[in-house]
């Protein structure tokens, strides 16, 4: 008898670059915290739909075409990008998969990131800027969960491959990459420091 797994879900992680990425951090983490002062419509929008936090994902979604620091993140993440897209074996010779939307993302204490995928999007990734010890990690959700009917609980001794949820630890310099359509989700932040990460999209169409 041979047992198949099927229809796997795959996350990319690594570090975004070799060697020690603290000075190209410190940059992002410069611009990070100006653009939040400067984008009022930010502000106002994460007042009401990311309380406690800032993101200027409703106001400023496009850093890579105003900032050569984020055009510089964009280039760093090409390897990362051409590599899982030959895991998961995707046909791209027809067109290329190209970086539409990049914000960033300032979670204080408290501040909740609610379960959420990105829709209009084929691949979609965050780039850790700043971790504080203690900071959450990014939590999938398995996607066939809301198919799962009368399946019994995994046990507590579940490998990862068989968990209805799976948390990767947040890190600075630390990227995550993952298909749009996965659900995904930030527990509250418990600490008094800031988590700050840069997300963003690719499309093919």
């Amino acid at each position: 008898m041979t047992v198949h797994s099927l229809f796997p879900t795959l996350v990319y992680a690594a570090a975004l670059q070799s060697g020690d990425s603290r000075k190209f951090n410190r940059q992002l983490l410069k611009e990070c915290r100006q653009l939040r002062l400067d984008d009022a419509a930010g502000r106002r929008w994460s007042l009401e739909n990311y309380p406690g936090g800032y993101t200027s994902y409703a106001s400023v979604h496009r850093l890579q075409s105003i900032s050569p620091t984020f055009e510089s993140l964009r280039r760093k993440l090409e390897r990362h990008i051409t590599a899982f897209a030959a895991a998961v074996e995707w046909d791209l010779a027809a067109r290329e998969l190209q970086m539409t939307d990049c914000w960033i993302n300032i979670m204080p204490r408290h501040t909740v990131h609610s379960l959420h995928l990105h829709p209009h999007s084929t691949l979609s990734g965050t780039y850790y800027v700043q971790v504080p010890r203690g900071s959450p990690g990014t939590k999938f959700e398995d996607p066939r969960l809301d198919r799962f009917m009368a399946a019994p609980p995994r046990k507590a001794t579940a490998g990862r491959n068989a968990r209805p949820w799976v948390t990767f630890p947040a890190a600075a310099g630390q990227l995550l990459l993952f298909e749009s359509w996965l659900r995904h989700e930030v527990a509250p932040n418990s600490v008094n420091a800031e988590r700050i990460s840069v997300s963003f999209n690719y499309n093919w169409f």
